[in-house]
Parts: structure tokens; sequence; C-alpha cells
């Protein structure tokens, strides 16, 4: 496996030492403020085309605690979405055309609401496409857990699962110890039930993150390495491969700066700045709902509480289509991540 990107890695003699907190950005280290990148290359500010997806984050409790989570999801966390909140994103989708209702956490299937939302946006949408992020262990628990594969299947949920190598070492590293031999059971018994086969309708949809401070490898080889890999070893099938960056955000951005490395991290996002990732951008076409109804451009200025243009709704129960568009999108030095090199969305490489 080749996890690391040939895109250059600066040189930084002297990193400098920053203070931070993981709920907001450091500053210094000699980067350009992103907007004025974005000035410089003649693309801000940044505004919407549209509102296809509807992100909503029901909570940010998790049984992992994954090295590289832009949440800081483990589970002691108490923020959990209501099914009120819930009913007023059911209420949007009803009413205002989005395409797709993107189900994140945490682990969402932690909600105890998980099942009821699903079922209520199905009802309102019979065209609805809906995603549900996992990271695959609960699916072999015992009880609700473990009849979830089956609803979501029939409920035509489509899954994006969280496996950032094919291999135990790295996984359990990155994830814990023994999460690698509970995914692959997990994927087998997905394939089981028609998820992520040749000519299934299912979609069971793989994420890659770096083990570490580097950018991702090109995302279409290191699919077929997966696909190689994963069926050869263990006979496990899926649709795709998403190759994500990690954000400087939350747990990552505090191990960053715990190790000292916050400052040569954002060197490497900066100096691979790529103007072309600008115009795929998830922030352009997607609004992010956290578990209390707060309104955020994407899930990384919900991690860093940066909210969307006053002069717009903060709230899913104040929706409004219209002044949404109008809006003016927030963005911050973590957004080099999602443009550095072929870019990086939470469906994968931009470009």
């Amino acid at each position: 496996m080749k996890p690391e990107s040939s895109i250059r890695r600066p040189q930084v003699e002297s990193p400098q030492k920053c203070d931070a907190h993981a709920s907001r950005e450091p500053d210094g280290c000699g980067i350009p403020h992103f907007p004025a990148m974005l000035a410089s290359h003649g693309l801000e500010p940044l505004r919407p085309t549209g509102i296809d997806i509807l992100q909503v984050n029901t909570g940010y409790r998790c049984n992992l605690r994954c090295t590289h989570c832009h949440v800081d999801a483990r589970p002691d966390r108490t923020e959990v979405m209501n099914r009120e909140t819930m009913r007023r994103c059911v209420d949007v989708l009803k009413s205002d055309p989005v395409r797709t209702l993107d189900i994140t956490g945490g682990a969402p299937e932690m909600n105890p609401d998980f099942l009821w939302f699903i079922e209520e946006a199905r009802a309102a949408r019979p065209d609805l496409e809906i995603l549900v992020r996992s990271n695959l262990t609960l699916l072999m628990g015992d009880g609700i857990y473990g009849e979830l594969p089956l609803f979501m299947k029939k409920h035509r949920v489509n899954l994006i699962a969280s496996l950032p190598c094919y291999t135990r070492e790295t996984v359990d590293r990155q994830r814990g110890e023994g999460v690698f031999d509970r995914s692959v059971a997990a994927l087998k018994m997905l394939n089981g039930i028609g998820y992520g086969t040749e000519g299934g309708t299912h979609e069971l949809n793989l994420v890659y993150n770096p083990p570490g401070p580097t950018l991702p490898g090109c995302q279409h080889q290191l699919e077929d390495e997966y696909r190689k890999q994963l069926l050869q070893q263990f006979g496990i099938t899926f649709t795709r491969l998403y190759t994500l960056t990690n954000m400087p955000v939350s747990r990552f951005l505090q191990n960053l700066v715990d190790a000292g490395g916050y400052c040569e991290y954002m060197d490497l996002l900066a100096s691979n700045f790529n103007p072309a990732a600008v115009g795929a951008l998830m922030c352009l076409n997607t609004i992010s709902v956290r578990w209390d109804g707060k309104l955020y451009d994407c899930d990384f200025n919900q991690m860093l509480d940066l909210p969307v243009d006053p002069s717009s709704p903060g709230h899913i129960g104040e929706f409004d289509l219209k002044r949404l568009l109008e809006r003016k999108i927030a963005v911050g030095q973590h957004c080099y991540g999602c443009t550095a090199g072929a870019g990086s969305s939470c469906q994968g490489s931009l470009l």
C-alpha cells in the first residue's frame, strides 16, 4: 500500500510552535489567510451554487476514538439530536429540492431516534438518496444494532464506511485494537445481503484517511489496490473508495499541535493549494446541520463553530432556500485541507 501522495512535501526549517485548543484554529505559521489566497486567484468570496445535500450530524457520541477524527467523537460525548430537530430536517426535505440526505456523527447509529429519522425521511421523499456514514463496528453488535443492516437495506440507504487501510496494523493503530477484524466481519456481512456487490443496488463506499500528516495518494490508484487486497485476502467487494485529507480540526488538530507539527502540516496544505479544486468544494452545494439544529457551511465549520453568514438563517427551523443561496460562505485556514492537491470532500477527491 502506498498511502502517501507524490505531491511534494515542503521543507520547513523551523516550524513555529503553535498553541491551540481543539475547538479553534491556531494563528500564525506564516501561511497566507485563506480568503487572501482565494482573492489572489479571483475566487473570493465563495458563494453557493445550490443546496443539493443536507448533511445532518445526529450527535458526537461514538464507540470508537480514532486518531484522525475531526469531530472528537468518543463514547462519553453527550450531544445528541432530538426527534423535534430531526422533524424539522424532514420538513426541509419535503419542501425543498435537496437531492441527498447525508447522515453522520459520531456514530449516527447510536442516536436513539436513528431508525425513526430514516423512516420519516424515506416516507417524505421516496426519490431521496440517503447516505449513512458508519464506522462498521456497530453493525456487528447485539440487539438493535444487529438489525440495522437489513433495516437500512429495506429503506434503500447507501453506506459510507471508514476503513483507513486494508491492513490490520494500520487500522488498529488509527482506530483501536480489534477494529480491523470487526470491520472486515461487517463488510463480509454487508456483501452477504447485497451491499457493494456487482450488479447490486445498494452502495458500500469505503473511506481512506492517511495515517498521519500527509496528503492522500491518487484516489483511483488506491481504489484499485483496495479492490485487489480486500478481494484476495477476504473476498470483500465494495462500490467506490473515497480518499479524504486529514483536516486540521478538533482531535487531529490537537494531535498536530501536541506533536509540534501543526505549522509544517499547514505549510504542506497551503503549498499544494489547487485553485481548480475550489469550484467543486462541498460547501458550495451543502448545508450542515448540527445536533441542535444550528446551520453551518460544512461539517468542518461546524466543529470549529464557524456558523453561516449572519444574514442568512442560522437554524434548520428557519430554513429559507432563497436567503441561504445568497449567503457568503465562511472560510478559515482549515479550508486549505479541502483545496490541497486533488482536493478533498466528504465524498472523496474533487478532481
